[in-house]
């Protein structure tokens, strides 16, 4: 397998004998290179001697040698850079474009590691790695866990990113859009941001004095004003939506995309957008007063929800219920904090060069209680407890991003499992 072959030269888990090329040069390594990920040879800036001569330049991997003909590399000029091609058979001479010859060595994966990643790759046990988890050195795990927090960092504001392109770079647009998002706790999340993206937020801004109109435009959009019949409240957010409709030009989402199984009834959407009005209607310039917080308290003040008068009697429109503030709990308000304001924080430190902003979104994350979900008890029974919410978020990290994806060969985890004997 190719990609086991480029992890044995990656981190020199060579066989314990002298190395030489097909011609019997010898071969020593002092540097392997930088892995490329993109087009071109596999490695970068390689440093190599060759009876005692250095060279300095890329590697090539191939199964076989003949591979190098089969990918074209003969034709190409970007691989005359090549100072030793490696393949697990060599089956023919290979040459850089001008015909000259390029040193070759075969090299082949040691058997442990051969048998370890067949066992990480097929057992059923998830994740595969556990036995060895409760041996490995603290400080090793920390350092994982760690470089795992700051990747999920990153590819959260590289996704925040795509989602601030659509906005046109208006950052309190992205935020209420990433928010809403959140808002619908995983099950509804995509309804969420398909109706976000369908909130007319300048025609709103007009009407952000009242909270009737912003909650008619806001219950319009998500599709669920459209019954004839109704309670005085639902008809009268019928007919302003009817005004404001053709008012703003504004077309609804389709309802179906609401989902109601399982959940309770403090997570109906009808709740969860009461909330968001009421929000919307009481927080203006909201990611701006997100990012003048210091403390987490503050940044729970602002986003602890509350509803119009007529939702404390209501889950949905027409059904009643006992009278009672619909707010949400300080669970769910973690989960805003760690999938929203964390994320912005960070994004918007980068965006702005502002490096407290990206400090105080660490130590958020810190301060925060560490997620309590079904990956968190999976690494927890593996002997790795999250601390706190950044731990679990670096365990989320790993899960879906690496054990998912069966990458064990770029986890530290899976380097210590490999080379056991």
């Amino acid at each position: 397998m190719e990609q086991l072959l480029h992890y044995v030269w990656k981190h020199k888990i060579f066989p314990l004998k002298e190395l030489k090329t097909t011609t019997g040069q010898q071969v020593e390594v002092i540097d392997t290179g930088l892995a490329n990920t993109n087009a071109g040879p596999d490695f970068f800036n390689a440093k190599i001697k060759l009876d005692g001569i250095l060279w300095v330049g890329n590697i090539e991997i191939h199964q076989k040698s003949s591979d190098w003909f089969t990918h074209g590399h003969h034709t190409d000029a970007c691989y005359d850079s090549v100072v030793l091609h490696i393949a697990t058979e060599i089956d023919t001479e290979v040459h850089r474009t001008n015909g000259e010859a390029i040193p070759q060595m075969q090299l082949s994966c040691p058997e442990s590691v051969r048998i370890n990643y067949k066992e990480l790759s097929e057992t059923d046990s998830y994740p595969p790695c556990y036995r060895i988890i409760p041996s490995l050195p603290s400080f090793m795990l920390h350092s994982w866990i760690l470089a795992l927090q700051i990747e999920r960092f990153e590819q959260k504001a590289a996704l925040l990113d795509e989602r601030l392109k659509r906005c046109q770079d208006n950052w309190e647009d992205a935020f209420f859009i990433t928010l809403a998002r959140n808002f619908g706790f995983g099950l509804n999340g995509d309804a969420f941001e398909a109706w976000a993206n369908r909130i007319p937020l300048r025609a709103v801004d007009k009407h952000r004095n009242d909270l009737f109109q912003i909650e008619a435009i806001f219950f319009g959009q998500a599709g669920i004003l459209e019954d004839v019949d109704g309670d005085d409240y639902y008809l009268r957010l019928k007919k302003e939506y009817t005004y404001l409709q053709h008012k703003f030009e504004l077309s609804p989402m389709d309802a179906s995309q609401w989902r109601f199984l399982r959940l309770r009834p403090n997570n109906f959407p009808h709740i969860r957008i009461a909330q968001l009005a009421c929000l919307y209607h009481r927080a203006y310039g909201l990611l701006s007063l997100i990012m003048e917080t210091e403390t987490l308290q503050e940044v729970r003040d602002i986003l602890k929800g509350g509803t119009s008068e007529y939702w404390l009697t209501h889950y949905t429109f027409g059904g009643s219920s006992p009278s009672r503030p619909k707010t949400l709990s300080s669970s769910s308000l973690d989960l805003l904090i760690i999938n929203t304001v964390v994320t912005f924080l960070y994004a918007y430190g980068v965006h702005k060069g502002n490096n407290m902003l990206c400090a105080r979104a660490g130590s958020f994350l810190e301060e925060l209680k560490a997620e309590n979900n079904y990956i968190t008890r999976m690494w927890e029974q593996c002997g790795m407890k999250a601390a706190n919410a950044g731990d679990s978020q670096a365990l989320i990290q790993l899960k879906k991003e690496y054990c998912d994806k069966k990458k064990c060969l770029y986890c530290r985890i899976g380097y210590e499992y490999l080379k056991k004997k």
